[in-house]
């Protein structure tokens, strides 16, 4: 068998395939595509993160391909339908990297909330700006969480014990689910939005969710409200949100990932100077220990696979 991986990984964990079968470990292959097309023309799997594009092109230079194993859980950039066309099985590696981005939410709730941390530059200078820097708990704030899987309940049972308040909205869990124990069960949005000192997002980029949050959803957030994005680019208007960071309608907003990824010079221009604002290159979900977890399991996936078919 011959397993292409395509973009970053724990490579140790390739060591889980079987001597026999051929592992090209070639994380550079991401941006050269030409290159990868080649590669694929005898491979039987494919290891991905979330930049490699597995499309009709893709598939159609890798007849024998058997496999997609993804290193995480968004699938926004592998087409699904025509995968099970042609028999081809995706996995996500399901829950392997949920601490990862729920301890980044926790962090960034409370560096964006308490608002202590940018003054090293001042202090350095001889300046005391302690009034400055008097911010808040998230204690009694409300942590709002749009989309309530397994991820966002991690983000919720931390943020609880942390003393906050949970809502969520999530019209594809059913409300008799016991998941909704101890948290306020939004039925909109907009009463999500109207609830969330701290909004952070858990939905996946479909037609339905992109642009979600927009100058209009924003305007319904209390003023001062955080916003933490670890979901995909695309679900928020990102000029509306460093608009809104100047105006102070949001008081602090943590972005991962982008509707340009890589964010390039040009695209991060509307963020230039916008104040209470982290900015990381899709990272959320990225830890050592997250990416070792991410790695087995997608070896382990991808193996099943082969040795089933």
């Amino acid at each position: 068998m011959k397993i292409i991986v395509s973009e970053f990984m724990d490579e140790a964990a390739l060591a889980g395939f079987p001597e026999t079968d051929r592992v090209l470990y070639a994380p550079g292959l991401v941006d050269d595509r030409a290159a990868l097309l080649a590669e694929l023309s005898d491979a039987d799997a494919i290891i991905v993160r979330n930049r490699t594009q597995v499309n009709t092109k893709l598939l159609t230079a890798a007849p024998g391909l058997k496999v997609v194993g993804r290193l995480g859980v968004g699938l926004d950039n592998i087409d699904l339908a025509a995968c099970k066309d042609r028999g081809i099985e995706v996995c996500p590696a399901t829950g392997a990297n949920t601490l990862s981005v729920a301890e980044y939410v926790i962090s960034a709730a409370l560096m964006l909330v308490r608002g202590a941390y940018g003054s090293a530059d001042d202090m350095c200078a001889g300046k005391w700006p302690r009034n400055a820097l008097i911010g808040g708990e998230v204690s009694g704030r409300c942590l709002g969480l749009w989309g309530y899987g397994e991820i966002a309940r991690a983000v919720a049972k931390r943020a609880q014990a942390l003393g906050m308040d949970i809502a969520a909205h999530d019209p594809f869990v059913p409300a008799e689910d016991p998941a909704w124990s101890g948290i306020r069960r939004c039925e909109t949005g907009d009463e999500l939005l109207a609830c969330s000192d701290v909004l952070s997002l858990h939905v996946p980029l479909t037609d339905g969710t992109r642009n979600l949050i927009d100058a209009a959803a924003i305007v319904k957030m209390p003023k001062g409200a955080v916003l933490i994005n670890t979901a995909r680019g695309g679900v928020v208007v990102e000029t509306d949100v460093a608009d809104a960071l100047r105006t102070g309608q949001l008081g602090g907003a943590a972005l991962d990932v982008f509707e340009t990824e890589p964010l390039t010079e040009d695209a991060a221009q509307k963020f230039k100077d916008v104040p209470n604002l982290v900015l990381t290159p899709h990272i959320a979900g990225v830890t050592q220990e997250g990416n070792i977890r991410v790695s087995s399991v997608t070896v382990e996936n991808v193996k099943r696979v082969l040795q089933n078919g």
